[in-house]
This record gives structure tokens, C-alpha cells and sequence, in this order.
């Protein structure tokens, strides 16, 4: 290749990767598998090597990928949160082999799998959790002790600790808890996370720790960064080491023959669908900590270890039909089965084909041979068509809707079609799974079961319905004794006076959250006040959108929702707004958003104050916004600020206005 090739390539590849990278440790949204991710760092990596002149500080080949954000306070960690250098074949397992006992004649390996999670930092001071952080960029991470003392299995106090402990693990989610909250996800019609690793990522990056807590998180340890108070010179003692402290730990084996290493790594990866757990990889370790010390470190991986990533393992099937299944907003989401097939150790005979689009865009027909895998070593996606049957034509979706056989519909600008009618059976299903779950209106006992059985017998046609039940009406049911009845009528008679936001977002109105439900109304108190609101006055509450305005503008339109509403009124639900608690103050109606460390308090303690004299706080900065609070390493949000000329507030000038 030459030179001037080799920029162009060069310089496409680093923007590519710089975006892929954000996406996948800054939003945990990937667009692409890590495989194919790997693959473009490694022909950046062989360019930058056959042309050095190409490298630069930057480039993504010389540091790690993430960065701290700014949801929490930044942690510089003392150790350095190295990342892995990868392999995909067993030759290059074999050249790192080489390159090790140039250094050290005789090495003992130990190979362990290479959990696909999020990596952190846990510390210990006198047998205490202390603090726990991120990677961000390997040198600075996040804060995120709350949602890191919500797993389980990590102990929160050991015994016969020594003075301080710093160890490195990676925080995972199970197929298991994995699986549950794309189910609860996909009966709220929300978007779901594409594989565990990334649910993990978003549930540990929440503000919130009682969010992480329902995500069922959990963790292995795979280092020692720091300790006192004790020695230890192998991995494998500290490994041992930490598993007698009672902290998890995934299997690990030590070996010294190369060829003996390369055989687990193939066993381990034989057996990658027998575990509750997803891993991309397997990575060898040189065990003796002195000969660590000799072999060093580049400016990004230790040359003591090495990863060996697994490709994602693909299978064709064909295709034998399309379902059509009926969401809780009316969206027809298409359903291909297929003859079943053994993928990543499960078999697999279903997979979602998203919308008409995608299946345009693949050209599939029934009866095709097709191309699938699992995203995640999960979900199972398709991904091409390998050749189509005879006399193939495309698929068609319905004009009218399987559930109801009402005319169906596709609004310009979107990939969704809709079921046109608002009392379809099978929306009613999943609205009342929406409408009585816990962000919403929250009535214990009136799980799936129960519902289909109020649903089948007549009882529920409609959220109302729920309210005119009798104890009578639910003891009739199978299973149900005098007890639960009564707990169930009571939890019912507890929710009508739930906060009016929350029964705005029982109310399943497309594109509005809980926090647009609560933002919504603080803007409008009253029911009626929301229901006579134009979509200008809507869309002037900071946070909202021109599509979400007209969604809730269209929404208390139609009959069929001032009917529920006057429904429900009349049942006793509660329709007027809970005691104000920002009434007044030097903030009054000012939207604060905070960036950065502040000198003495930390961004909770901010909010509080700001909250409590009349202001709200924003996670965004937007012409709307009225200061910004801004602290040491503020990032993106203070430009964005600089260039809309909004105020920007230290802490001292804050703490003046107060």
C-alpha cells in the first residue's frame, strides 16, 4: 500500500472507531459486534506498524477507549486500568508466546474466560466497600459505589481483610436477568438492550441504584490491583487468595506449555453455551508477578497478557413463516420461525424481524435460506439471505390487523405499522401489563397471570374496569384465597392516589416516559390543564420535542381518552396535583444543568439546593437552560453552554445567589 493510501485508510478508520467507541463504552449502544470492531482495530493497528509515521497521540490503537462521564464524580485511579491486546487465531497466541519467553525462558500461564461486561474497580479499607469505580479511560473513571453495593454476591465487609485492597472485575448480567428485562422492556414497547453486556453497562451507569438493584447485576473478580498488608506473587495465589475472602471469581487454570493453553482456550470456547453468562474471549496471563514486572507495558496493553476473541458463530436455517405479533401501542412487529437449529449451545427456531423496512431492505421471503446468529450470544438476529426458494416473493404485511381485523396504518416518517384501533385485544393485554406495572401505577399482585385471567372472564376491558373489580370478582379466579383478594382490592384502593404523573404514564402514551410524564406534569397540574394544552405549550417544557409534544396533544384528542379519563375520575383516581415542594425561591422556574467536579459539594448536594429554592436541575443543555454550574474538568455541555451564551456559575457565585 502506499503512503498516501495508508492516510486516507488510516484516518477513516480512526473516526470510525472514535465513534464506534463512544457509542460502545460512552451510551452503551453499539451499532456494531465486537468482532467487527476488533477486526478494524487491527487493520489500523498492522497500517500504524508498517507506516509509523502515522501514529498518532489520539488515535485509538494508544489509549482506551471510554471516558469518564459526567453523571458522576470522576475517580483517578492510582493503577492504571490496562486494556487487552487481542488474537483471533491461535497462530498469534502462539507469536505472543514467543515474544513472552524471549524475555522469561520458562512461563507458567494461567487462562481464564473473558467475561463480556463492564470493567471496575472495587476497594477495600480495613475489610470495608469504600468506593468503587469505572474504567473510563484507564486512568479516570466514575463513582459508582451506590449501584456497585447492589450485587449480591459482592461482599460489602470481609473478614481477615488486609488494611487495603483494590481489586478489578467485570460486572456482567446473566442470560437469565438478561432475558426478564428485555421481556419487561418489550411489554412496555421500549427499546431494548441489543446483548448483556451493554444491559450491564446502562444498569450500573444509572442514577438511580434502586434501577440497578431490579436489574439482578453481578460480578467476577480477575485482579489484584492493589493490596496492603499482605504479599503475593503469582495470579493464580491471588486469585486463590481472593476466593478465600468470599469474593466471586470466574474458573481459571494454569499451564506451561503453550500448546496445553491453546486447548483450554478451545475448550473454553466449546463450552460457551453452557454458561449462565456471556463471554466474548479468553485471556492468557503470564502468572509470575516479577515476570510482569519484566515484561512491561505499551501505552495501552500489558505485554503479559493477551486476549484470544471468539467470532460469532453463524448458521443457516430456512426460513418457514412470518408471524405477526400486536404491541401495547398497536405496533405490528414481524416474527420470522424457522427450522431449528443449534446456535451458541441453545436452539433456536424464532427471531424478531424488526419492521417492513428491514425486511425490504434484506429482501426476505418465506422460504428463503437465511444467514442468523445471536447478538450477544443471546438474541438471535438475521442477517442476510443466502439464496431465496423457488418462485420467492417478498413478504407483505397485513392491511389489517391479525388480532382485530381493523384497518392498519403507516405514518409517514416511521418504520412502525400501527393497528388503528385503540380497543384491538391485543393492545389490551399488554396497556394493562404497562399500566398497572411498577413505574406506573404500581398495584402489587396483579401480575400477568391474573390479568389474562380478569381479561378471559369478561371482567377487564379497559384500565377502568380494574377499579369496579370486587372482591367477589377476583376470589372467582383460580388460585386466588380471601387474602390475596383483599390484598389485591387494596392495593388497587392505595393507587388512586398515586401522583397524577404516574397515572400519565400508565396511560402509555407513545414517546412519553416516566421523567416526560413528571416533567409534563409540573407543567401543567391538573389533568384538565394537560388535557387543553396546545403542542406549543407542550413542547416549551425543557426536555421535550416537537414529536412528543404532538404525541401527547394528539393523544388527550382522542374520545376514547376522555372517556378513560372521566372513567377513572369518577372511580376516585387522583386527577390534581400533590403538594408543591418548589413553591418559590431565589431559583423560581430557572433550569440548572451541572457539569464537572465541584470544590466542595458534590452535584446530589447541588441539585438539592438548587431544587429546594424553586429550580430544577437538567441533564441536557439546550437553549432552555438558564445556568450552567460548572466544575473542575467540566467537559462538552460548558462549550455547548459558551457558544449558546448562557450564564455559566462557579460554586462561590452560586452559593452567592443563595
Amino acid at each position: 500500500m502506499l503512503l498516501l493510501e495508508a492516510i486516507t485508510r488510516a484516518q477513516q478508520l480512526r473516526k470510525e472507531l472514535k465513534y464506534h467507541n463512544d457509542l460502545y463504552y460512552n451510551q452503551d449502544a453499539p451499532e456494531i459486534d465486537d468482532f467487527t470492531y476488533d477486526k478494524m482495530m487491527r487493520e489500523l493497528e498492522n497500517l500504524e506498524a508498517e507506516f509509523p509515521e502515522l501514529v498518532t497521540e489520539d488515535s485509538p490503537t494508544q489509549k482506551v477507549g471510554g471516558q469518564a462521564g459526567e453523571k458522576f464524580s470522576p475517580v483517578t485511579h492510582t493503577v492504571k486500568m490496562e486494556s487487552l491486546h487481542d488474537s483471533f487465531s491461535f497462530d498469534e497466541i502462539r507469536d505472543f508466546d514467543r515474544k513472552v519467553r524471549e524475555v522469561i525462558p520458562s512461563p507458567r500461564y494461567v487462562v481464564e474466560p473473558k467475561i463480556d461486561g463492564l470493567s471496575v474497580s472495587v476497594e477495600y479499607r480495613n475489610g470495608v466497600l469504600s468506593r468503587a469505580s469505572t474504567r473510563g479511560d484507564g486512568n479516570v473513571g466514575e463513582d459508582i459505589t451506590d449501584n456497585i453495593l447492589t450485587i449480591k454476591s459482592l461482599p460489602h465487609r470481609i473478614k481477615d481483610a488486609p488494611a487495603f485492597l483494590e481489586v478489578r472485575g467485570e460486572v456482567y448480567m446473566s442470560f437469565e436477568s438478561f432475558l426478564s428485562l428485555t421481556k419487561r422492556q418489550e411489554e412496555k414497547e421500549e427499546k431494548t438492550f441489543k446483548n448483556p453486556r451493554n444491559a450491564a453497562a446502562g444498569s450500573l451507569r444509572q442514577k438511580d441504584s434502586r434501577i440497578t438493584a431490579e436489574r439482578g447485576l453481578d460480578i467476577f473478580v480477575f485482579n489484584i490491583q492493589q493490596i496492603e498488608g499482605k504479599t503475593l506473587s503469582s495470579h493464580e495465589s491471588s486469585l486463590d487468595y481472593i476466593r478465600s475472602l468470599g469474593i466471586p471469581t470466574a474458573f481459571y487454570k494454569s499451564f506451561t506449555d503453550i500448546d496445553d493453553v491453546i486447548e483450554e482456550i478451545q475448550k473454553i470456547g466449546d463450552n460457551r453455551g453452557d454458561y449462565s453468562f456471556a463471554i466474548d474471549g479468553a485471556v492468557v496471563k503470564v502468572d509470575d508477578f516479577s515476570a510482569r514486572e519484566e515484561l512491561g507495558s505499551t501505552a495501552k496493553f500489558p505485554r503479559w497478557a493477551e486476549a484470544y476473541k471468539y467470532p460469532p458463530e453463524e448458521k443457516e436455517t430456512t426460513l418457514l413463516s412470518v408471524e405477526i405479533n400486536v404491541g401495547r401501542t398497536g405496533v405490528l412487529t414481524p416474527v420470522g420461525i424457522f427450522e431449528p437449529v443449534l446456535l451458541a449451545g441453545t436452539t433456536v427456531s424464532r427471531a424478531t424481524l424488526h419492521n417492513i423496512d428491514f425486511i425490504t431492505e434484506k429482501g426476505i421471503c418465506v422460504g428463503d435460506r437465511v444467514l442468523i446468529r445471536k447478538a450477544g450470544e443471546i438474541i438471535p438476529e438475521v442477517l442476510s439471505v443466502v439464496s431465496h426458494a423457488e418462485n420467492a416473493e417478498p413478504f407483505e404485511f397485513p392491511k389489517l390487523c391479525p388480532s382485530c381485523s381493523s384497518p392498519v396504518l403507516r405514518e409517514e416518517g416511521e418504520a412502525a405499522v400501527r393497528c388503528t384501533n385503540t380497543d384491538c385485544p391485543a393492545q389490551l393485554m399488554r396497556h394493562l401489563y404497562h399500566f398497572v406495572s411498577r413505574d406506573a401505577m404500581d398495584i402489587d399482585g396483579l401480575g400477568p397471570a391474573v390479568l389474562e385471567q380478569l381479561v378471559e372472564a369478561g371482567l377487564v376491558k379497559s384500565p377502568a374496569d380494574l377499579y369496579r373489580l370486587k372482591f367477589d370478582d377476583i376470589l372467582k379466579l383460580e388460585n386466588k384465597k380471601e387474602k390475596s383478594a383483599n390484598n389485591l382490592i387494596n392495593a388497587l384502593e392505595k393507587s388512586k392516589d398515586n401522583e397524577l404523573y404516574r397515572l400519565v404514564y400508565a396511560l402509555g402514551i407513545r414517546h412519553i416516559g416516566l421523567k416526560a410524564a413528571q416533567l409534563l406534569c409540573e407543567k401543567f397540574p391538573t389533568v384538565e390543564d394537560i388535557m387543553s394544552a396546545d403542542a406549543d405549550a407542550v413542547n416549551s417544557i425543557d426536555g421535550f420535542g416537537g414529536i412528543m409534544a404532538e404525541s401527547v396533544v394528539q393523544y388527550f384528542s382522542l374520545d376514547s381518552t376522555r372517556k378513560l379519563i372521566d372513567e377513572l375520575k369518577g372511580l376516585g383516581l387522583k386527577m390534581t396535583p400533590s403538594e408543591k415542594k418548589n413553591i418559590g425561591g431565589v431559583f423560581k422556574d430557572k433550569t440548572f444543568v451541572l457539569t464537572g467536579t465541584l470544590p466542595t459539594m458534590s452535584r446530589k448536594e447541588a441539585s438539592k439546593l438548587i431544587e429546594d429554592n424553586g429550580g430544577k436541575t437538567s441533564s441536557s443543555v439546550s437553549k432552555k437552560t438558564d445556568y450552567v454550574l460548572a466544575g473542575e474538568s467540566a467537559g462538552s455541555k460548558l462549550t455547548k453552554a459558551q457558544g449558546l451564551g448562557i450564564t455559566i456559575l462557579s460554586e462561590e457565585e452560586f452559593l452567592n445567589m443563595l
